[in-house]
């Protein structure tokens, strides 16, 4: 496989910054951009010289096979500052990981690691001062990677683009969740690529989210496809449920996706001796446990909301409402992350890394 140093990577520098022109205490989440971007295609069966260059739009022919077949997978992670102006990435090992799973399950080359690394590094240090410092400010980082071959027969494409480009972010959910369990709609099957990061995963819940919206709900509680009676993510994170003061989620699985921010919670939860139970999660004994008052929390968990309480849910016309509970697990896991991706507090298990 192909190796590069950062000081292989060409790079354009941006003539002009655009970073004096945005507020941010007021940020649209994904709708404004660094300086740069970071690109490398994929062409004559191996990854080309990777450039960055100031952020702009790109030419891509129509018959891409992107636009026909969907070949395009993705990621989604943060860099944070902290007061004395270092930047740091959380588990981004786990990311590179996950994105080259995903791009196998749609027969996608995989991306070199040092390509991945020396790249998101060289690009983070270029737009660095898009980082702010304090707590629930960051910088999300969004790497992809699209079919780019001008041909509409129905195969894996030849060429392909990787790309990571930068939005700067606050909070992205404010409040509490209102949701609704699935009992038509499915987000996966079994056999399919729900485990992957495919953009055509996140494009088929849109419908069925916007008939919950409509009802007055923010998100969708997807269940398994085959019998719609076992609980498996919320939206586009993953989900979770305090019985009592135990903690439960769902096992991955293809159609589940092995979260990050969800096996670091499961991890907090075991370093603070609280109880995780790692299994199937039926409908009816959430609907029961929330009847008998043995349902204290569901939240859901990604690396976007960080972690996202969920105040009420519905299903079969059934309307539930959770109780406020003092020293949630939901406060305490968001609290603790939040130390450690802004280096605040003692990092146990490395999961910070430096941007140097």
């Amino acid at each position: 496989m192909s190796s590069i140093s950062s000081k292989e990577i060409q790079i354009e520098r941006a003539k002009t910054t655009k970073i004096d022109q945005v507020d941010f205490n007021n940020i649209d989440f994904g709708r404004i951009f660094t300086d740069h971007m970071f690109v490398c295609d994929f062409k004559d069966g191996k990854w080309q010289t990777p450039k960055i260059m100031p952020y702009q739009p790109m030419t891509i022919d129509p018959s891409a096979r992107v636009f026909h077949y969907g070949q395009a997978v993705f990621e989604g992670m943060k860099a944070y500052k902290d007061e004395a102006g270092k930047v740091w990435l959380f588990r981004p090992e786990e990311n590179h990981a996950r994105i080259n799973k995903s791009a196998a399950r749609l027969a996608i080359p995989e991306f070199p690691k040092d390509y991945f690394f020396n790249g998101l590094h060289t690009l983070l240090n270029l737009d660095k001062d898009w980082v702010k410092p304090g707590m629930g400010n960051s910088l999300y980082i969004r790497p992809f990677v699209i079919a780019t071959e001008p041909a509409i027969s129905a195969s894996p494409a030849s060429e392909y683009r990787f790309m990571i480009i930068c939005s700067p972010a606050k909070a992205y959910y404010s409040g509490k969740v209102r949701v609704l369990f699935a009992e038509k709609f499915s987000r996966s099957a079994d056999g399919g690529v729900g485990f992957a990061k495919a953009a055509g995963n996140y494009a088929a819940q849109f419908h069925p989210t916007n008939l919950a919206k409509e009802q007055g709900y923010q998100q969708v509680v997807w269940t398994d496809a085959n019998t719609h009676e076992y609980l498996e993510e919320a939206g586009t994170m993953n989900v979770f449920f305090r019985v009592n003061d135990t903690l439960i989620t769902a096992p991955t699985n293809d159609r589940i996706l092995d979260g990050i921010t969800r096996k670091s919670i499961i991890q907090l939860a075991k370093d603070n001796h609280i109880d995780v139970e790692v299994r199937r999660v039926s409908v009816k004994e959430i609907k029961d446990a929330a009847r008998n008052g043995s349902l204290k929390e569901i939240f859901g968990a990604g690396t976007a909301a960080v972690i996202s309480p969920i105040s009420t849910f519905e299903h079969a016309e059934e309307v539930f409402e959770l109780p406020n509970v003092e020293d949630s697990f939901a406060s305490i896991f968001k609290e603790k992350l939040l130390n450690i991706q802004h280096n605040l507090s003692e990092d146990l298990h490395n999961w910070r890394q430096e941007v140097k």
